[in-house]
């Protein structure tokens, strides 16, 4: 339930963000990587070949993920939620389940094209950091948003 309820709260921002001007996605990437980059303490060697392999995945999981995403909910918004077919809402589901579909087999090739690269402990410990990265970035807009309400 957790994530999905992350999962609809990154998209919802991933969208909104898209709204706005690319430069605050880029502001937001390289915060990512200045955060893994503190915290996964790779060698040299292990960045060198990390950092091509980790782009590449951000990129294709950005355009599987919330490019994706992003198609379905102008689809909803344009036909309207209330006015969906059965057969529209349907292919929708077909659509959502294979965004899923694409993320689990993109993770599945990033996890196994740093196989060779770091350690597993790394591996994982690089899913936690990014956990952890995008708990704090929400935690950071909530607060944000409190204070223009104040």
């Amino acid at each position: 339930m957790k994530k999905y309820i992350l999962l609809l709260l990154l998209t919802f921002f991933s969208l909104h963000m898209e709204a706005q001007k690319k430069s605050k996605r880029d502001h937001i990437k390289s915060l990512k990587i200045a955060y893994i980059t503190d915290h996964l303490d790779l060698t040299t060697e292990e960045a060198q070949k990390f950092w091509p392999i980790y782009n590449a995945y951000d990129e294709e999981m950005y355009r599987v993920k919330y490019a994706q995403y992003k198609k379905i909910k102008h689809q909803l918004k344009d036909e309207g939620f209330e006015n969906l077919t059965e057969n529209e809402a349907k292919e929708v589901l077909k659509k959502l389940q294979q965004i899923e579909k694409d993320e689990y087999e993109l993770n599945k090739r990033f996890v196994e094209n740093l196989d060779n690269v770091i350690s597993a402990k790394k591996i994982i410990y690089l899913k936690k950091l990014e956990d952890d990265f995008n708990r704090e970035l929400l935690d950071r807009l909530r607060k944000e948003y409190h204070n223009k309400k104040d």
